[in-house]
């Protein structure tokens, strides 16, 4: 009896120690639990909270709408439209790709194209970044693929502002294109810290105007923040801002007469610049020929690629910017105005003109062995008289007449809101010993100078150059930067303010020396090279022609019919009219087409005519395009305020442009990548 009353207390015992351990570690579980709950809620909460945010809080990028370009009457340039495109998240799909390929593709055609491109992509992206399969889909396709959207997980519908060029090839170096931003792209958005601003961007500015002007473009970003579920899909948007268009810019060209001009070149390979002188605005900018830019806007594809960078004839090259050449006879207004100023000659100065001019041993000879006798310096620039510039170069010198002409714009970087402008080759003592390494090389000779005098030699410059020049000339040496924007119209309050409102320097002229020269260049269309392109013409023009040598023949007589295409002369020609008060100054060139006279007078004609036209004037809807903010301008990116003084350092240029090189630090006299002449040339072709 005893020892069961004793087994039960020590039963009773053990119960007793096992609920009181339980209940320890009990209170201890809770315990833990109320300190875990506190420092989740109290100390981690902030942290927690965010996290929390991020994973049921999406954050979408919303582009902004592209600003739209219009020429000086505001026909659209380049504009925006609607476009629908599937893309995919590679993750989202599975193991089995092809096979909801072929799925999609009995909903929505797929192009073989498509496909590829769609692979590569994922190779170069990664699983898990949304990879563009297929974009122009029209308003059914996308209708069609939203009903049967919830077949197709990972596969997504969504809208985008897609560039256009209404015009097709034509202004097509001025505009440019957009493309896809590529890695390149991307580092140099970071570089600038504008990365953020690119998010849900697909296409960035590549050549033209639109990469110029890509951030006043381009415009500001949106974002809106959405609920979305653990699948990610929306459920309701909790803020937004809003994006902002970019700027639309009104281009100072002429749709209308950027049109003449090209189609003057008709298969013809060269370049034309129109320059109104009083403003520096661009009228017309050709080159030829041209490209569509539309090819370029999603990529273009290897067949047109290899068409367009393959083709002879470099439809892709910027000529009036990057071309550079030997300007011939075009030159000699400007080296006549250069011995007028200087001193060197007199207006009334005769010299004999036997068709030669003798130096150094050398005889220099007329173009065609023509003999003009006694010749001042009106007749020299009607006649186009070789044997009087000749003469005149080794008085001037190289060094003051590289010094004058440099006032000009030539062998100068204008600052034209393009980028890739070349510099070109005005010549000096200077520029020949940094540009060669071996010391004969080096020395200038007395007779380089005599070829320099009439546009050849080592001179090179581009298109832009000489019509800039021209339109200097025009404006009494009153230097307007030229530009192809005139106006940054905001999108929101439709203002717009100008681009250049001020002279950049004004180059002291004696008025009776700039008359002569005038007078001399009225003539040449009166009576001189240009008189049969020019007669019966409604307005009195003022120009000169010019033939520039692209071949050496070493004193074999020219002929054009037995010279290799390419090697045959480049005909060029500049002028300005109403010569009393300029409208317009041009400067074109046709490559390898012979004589000025013949061949680039007669297209400037046409130009002119469409130019001074009643009709095209009394159409002119320039000027009450938009209203205008104030007479302060935009600055291009980089670009100071109010860039203008007396000097030449003045002119302004983007800042994003790549740095010109000095021109003490050119190379060997530019070439473009056409048939262009580099070297000295001793007998000179001028237009009779």
């Amino acid at each position: 009896m005893f020892e069961f009353k004793k087994t039960t207390h020590n039963q009773k015992r053990r119960i007793l120690i096992r609920v009181w351990v339980a209940g320890v570690l009990a209170l201890l579980f809770f315990g833990g639990l109320v300190g875990r709950l506190w420092y989740l809620q109290v100390v981690r909460y902030e942290g927690l909270a965010a996290r929390a945010d991020q994973n049921r809080i999406a954050v979408v990028p919303i582009p902004p709408r592209r600003g739209e370009i219009v020429d000086r009457n505001g026909v659209v340039l380049a504009r925006n439209y609607r476009d629908y495109t599937l893309s995919v998240v590679p993750a989202n799909i599975g193991t089995d790709m092809k096979k909801m390929l072929d799925s999609l593709g009995q909903l929505v055609y797929l192009s073989p194209n498509d496909r590829r491109r769609f692979f590569q992509h994922i190779n170069q992206n990664g699983r898990y970044t949304p990879v563009l399969l297929r974009n122009n889909l029209n308003e059914t396709e996308a209708s069609w693929f939203a009903a049967h959207s919830f077949k197709f997980p990972g596969v997504e519908l969504s809208a985008r502002w897609v560039r256009e060029y209404p015009q097709g090839e034509s202004a097509a170096h001025v505009l440019g294109y957009v493309g896809r931003i590529s890695e390149g792209d991307l580092a140099m958005l970071e570089e600038k810290g504008q990365l953020g601003n690119y998010r849900g961007s697909s296409t960035i500015g590549k050549k033209g105007i639109e990469k110029t002007w890509e951030e006043a473009l381009h415009g500001r970003t949106g974002v809106e923040e959405v609920e979305v579920t653990a699948s990610g899909r929306p459920v309701r948007t909790l803020s937004r801002i809003d994006p902002v268009p970019g700027a639309n810019l009104v281009l100072s060209i002429d749709i209308g007469l950027q049109k003449e001009a090209e189609k003057q070149f008709d298969g013809r390979r060269g370049a034309l610049v129109a320059i109104e002188p009083k403003t520096g605005d661009v009228l017309a900018f050709v080159s030829a020929p041209s490209f569509d830019p539309n090819l370029f806007i999603d990529g273009i594809d290897v067949e047109n690629w290899r068409k367009l960078n393959e083709s002879p004839n470099h439809p892709l090259i910027n000529r009036p910017l990057y071309g550079t050449y030997p300007i011939g006879s075009t030159y000699k207004p400007f080296v006549g105005l250069a011995a007028l100023e200087l001193g060197k000659r007199t207006a009334t100065q005769r010299i004999a003109d036997p068709g030669y001019f003798e130096f150094g041993g050398q005889r220099f000879r007329n173009a065609g062995g023509a003999v003009y006798g006694p010749t001042d310096l009106h007749r020299a620039i009607v006649v186009s008289s070789d044997t009087y510039f000749f003469s005149l170069g080794p008085e001037i010198g190289v060094n003051a007449l590289h010094d004058f002409s440099k006032q000009f714009g030539f062998g100068q970087i204008t600052g034209i809101d393009l980028e890739g402008e070349r510099r070109g080759v005005l010549p000096s003592t200077e520029w020949k010993r940094l540009a060669y390494k071996k010391p004969a090389q080096q020395r200038w000779y007395a007779g380089e100078t005599v070829s320099v005098a009439v546009g050849q030699g080592y001179n090179s410059f581009t298109l832009l150059q000489l019509a800039q020049a021209t339109s200097v000339l025009a404006n009494d040496g009153v230097y307007m930067k030229p530009h192809l924007v005139s106006l940054v119209q905001n999108p929101q309050s439709g203002l717009a303010t100008r681009t250049v409102t001020k002279p950049s320097y004004t180059i002291p002229l004696k008025p009776e020396n700039l008359n002569v020269i005038r007078n001399a260049m009225v003539d040449v269309m009166r009576k001189g090279t240009a008189r049969r392109a020019f007669v019966g013409a409604p307005y009195q023009a003022a120009g000169k022609t010019g033939t520039a040598q692209v071949y050496s023949l070493k004193g074999a007589k020219y002929n054009a019919g037995t010279v290799d295409e390419r090697l045959r002369d480049h005909a060029l020609f500049m002028a300005y009219a109403p010569m009393e008060n300029p409208q317009i100054a041009v400067a074109l060139i046709v490559e390898n087409g012979g004589w000025g006279a013949t061949v680039a007078a007669p297209l400037a004609r046409k130009v002119f005519d469409y130019w001074l036209s009643a009709e095209r004037l009394a159409s002119d809807q320039y000027a009450k395009l938009v209203p205008v903010a104030g007479p302060e301008p935009v600055p291009i990116e980089g670009e100071e305020e109010g860039a203008s003084g007396e000097s030449m350092d003045a002119i302004a240029q983007p800042e994003d442009l790549p740095e010109p090189t000095e021109e003490e630090d050119m190379p060997e006299p530019d070439t473009v990548p056409l048939p262009s002449s580099s070297g000295l040339r001793v007998n000179s072709r001028s237009d009779q």
